[in-house]
């Protein structure tokens, strides 16, 4: 009974070991496929588009004197009417067309030196177009010096005009996708040069939107941008 039971023994400790060596085998494998996913690489993807702003806001100032607050009211109201004849005519509407409060000054009560009492008060006056209309704007802001032709004196500050663009939501998903390409392109390049495979995306982040101008003198023209970051697993 002792000798079969060392036998036994013996022979189940073999089992065991045995066992033992083979679990071993499959976890060694299964840590150098995990060690092996490990390698990956991180690329990014840019988008760039071109697009023209979708709505303008175009403000005018124009200023007016008179001796009297009688004869500035009738002198603002007549270049007033000169202006939406004009903004009219260029096919802009009422509801386009914003007035302003005029800022007055009664200069006499403002001390003025050597008033000359035909300019004793003074108003600037402000009119603004806020249209989707962007190529009328872009016209109208050629065309204000002819203002000047009926005897109005309006001027436009640059840094007052605003070009925006909008549709931002609906090219989102084309630049994401070209983004997305580019960046897949740069990864595939990658791997190529270091004699591995391309595998399944590890990680991703959209990065965020920025949309300025493409030059100062066409401030209409507007260069949205996307970078995309991806990471990719590598094989041998």
């Amino acid at each position: 009974m002792g000798e079969k039971s060392v036998s036994s023994s013996f022979v189940l400790g073999l089992f065991i070991a045995a066992g033992l060596i083979g679990m071993g085998f499959f976890i060694s494998d299964a840590v150098l496929k995990v060690k092996s996913m490990e390698r990956s690489v991180a690329v990014k993807g840019l988008a760039l588009k071109e697009v023209q702003a979708d709505t303008a806001i175009f403000p005018m100032h124009f200023q007016n004197a008179a001796p009297s607050m009688a004869a500035l009211n009738k002198k603002m109201k007549a270049d007033l009417k000169i202006i939406k004849d004009f903004l009219d005519d260029l096919g802009f509407k009422e509801n386009e067309i914003t007035i302003a409060p005029p800022q007055i000054t009664d200069r006499l009560a403002q001390n003025y030196n050597n008033l000359n009492l035909d300019v004793r008060f003074f108003a600037d006056s402000m009119v603004t177009v806020y249209s989707k209309k962007v190529n009328q704007v872009i016209t109208l802001q050629r065309k204000l010096y002819r203002l000047s032709e009926k005897g109005v004196f309006a001027r436009n500050d640059q840094y007052e005009t605003r070009y925006i663009f909008t549709g931002l939501n609906r090219i989102k998903p084309e630049m994401i996708e070209i983004a997305t390409k580019n960046a897949r392109s740069a990864a595939s390049k990658f791997a190529k040069d270091s004699h591995s495979k391309l595998g399944k995306i590890k990680h991703a982040s959209q990065g965020y939107f920025s949309i300025s101008n493409r030059d100062p003198s066409t401030p209409y023209i507007k260069k949205v941008r996307v970078v995309t970051n991806v990471s990719y697993y590598l094989g041998d």
